[in-house]
């Protein structure tokens, strides 16, 4: 008998230490989660920078996580890898779908038991988390930075994008709508423009051509803003107290205190926000509480602060 009851005794235990050892059946060997990245394939700009930053954060979490990253050129290669992911047992996957058509093959991830956090580009699928930034907010910020350059009196051109859908729509919105509010006498110009700074230069020529006195500039993109700097410095203009950005270009950064009689300024939309959805694919394997939508508050960068943003490795 008590042959028996301590055979049971060392059973048990044995079985408490295979419980505790596993966190799920696609943990690797010594109990890490297995978390898959997903970002298009582009080697500099923007989305180039996404795939940097999820990787460092990966990196930074190796303690507790193991990692894949993928780069594809188009929907069809990045629906492959999101099948090896599963086949290599992912239990998370942090996607940035920038190809359309990836709906039905991160819903059929979810289905399968898989954790989907989607970042920036919003997929329709029940069960996703999503990060993202915050466009309109983007808008306000610009018009609060604006007004405190130039006072509540001017002439100030709008740069609007209107190939870029909601994105240039809430950030118009939102710096319109603040500008009605603080600063109503204040004359807007909106020129169509893209977010290139082929572009920038190219249309901010044309509309230094056409108006004689600019106060300042609404930019919503740094690549934009770029371009438009080298035509007022091309021009010669002396007039334009402060243009903005937005994006969180490390060249642009570098250009803010290079500029003394003009007040270069970016509203951050930065790539690294995606280290937040690594976050949020962490906290929900671990079972912790995670937003379903987690939207990243935006941050004005210019001369003052310009250095808390650099990085010399990023691409972007």
């Amino acid at each position: 008998m008590k042959k028996f009851t301590k055979m049971l005794i060392i059973m048990a235990v044995a079985f408490g230490l295979v419980a505790c050892g596993s966190k799920s059946s696609g943990s690797t060997s010594d109990g890490k989660y297995k978390i898959g990245i997903l970002a298009p394939a582009v080697t500099h700009g923007w989305v180039a920078a996404v795939a940097y930053y999820a990787e460092n954060q990966a990196k930074a979490l190796s303690a507790e996580v193991e990692y894949k990253i993928y780069t594809s050129n188009n929907a069809s290669e990045m629906t492959t890898q999101l099948d090896d992911l599963k086949t290599w047992g992912a239990q998370a996957i942090v996607a940035f779908p920038q190809w359309e058509g990836m709906e039905v093959p991160i819903k059929e991830a979810i289905d399968a038991g898989i954790k989907v956090v989607n970042f920036d580009i919003e997929i329709n699928a029940d069960g996703v988390y999503r990060v993202t930034g915050d466009n309109e907010q983007m808008g306000v910020e610009g018009a609060k930075y604006i007004v405190s350059k130039i006072g509540t009196e001017g002439t100030v051109v709008i740069l609007d994008v209107p190939t870029s859908g909601s994105v240039a729509e809430l950030r118009k919105k939102g710096f319109t709508e603040t500008m009605a509010q603080i600063a109503p006498n204040v004359k807007l110009l909106t020129y169509a423009t893209l977010f290139t700074r082929e572009a920038g230069l190219s249309d901010m020529s044309d509309i230094l051509t056409a108006n004689a006195k600019i106060d300042a500039v609404f930019s919503m993109d740094d690549e934009t803003s770029i371009g438009a700097l080298q035509a007022i410095s091309e021009a010669k203009r002396t007039d334009i107290k402060a243009i903005t950005g937005g994006g969180g270009s490390q060249e642009y950064f570098k250009m803010m205190p290079e500029n003394e009689s003009i007040w270069i300024a970016s509203a951050l939309y930065s790539p690294d926000m995606v280290a937040d959805a690594v976050d949020v694919a962490l906290k929900v394997l671990k079972g912790e509480s995670a937003e379903k939508v987690t939207i990243v508050p935006t941050e004005i960068v210019d001369r003052t602060n310009y250095k808390d943003h650099l990085d010399a490795n990023s691409p972007y």
